[in-house]
């Protein structure tokens, strides 16, 4: 699976992000994707314990035990 479907699909399952925030935010860092955490912060989609849980399942390499 890309990384990038990794990421939306733990971003809906984990952490309730709704699909049209992530389609907005991944219209808006289209050239660059690995922004796309920090622009859903931007727009207000999520809060910062849910960027730095983004942060932590990234560095775990897009892997995890997440049912906090």
């Amino acid at each position: 699976m890309k990384a990038t479907n990794q990421l939306v699909n733990f971003l809906e399952k984990e952490l309730a992000i709704s699909g049209n925030a992530i389609s907005l935010a991944l219209r808006h860092c289209q050239q660059t994707p690995n922004f796309l955490a920090i622009t859903l912060w931007q727009y207000g989609f999520i809060n910062l314990d849910q960027l730095a849980q983004i942060f932590d399942w990234l560095e775990e390499g897009g892997t995890g035990n997440w049912g906090r």
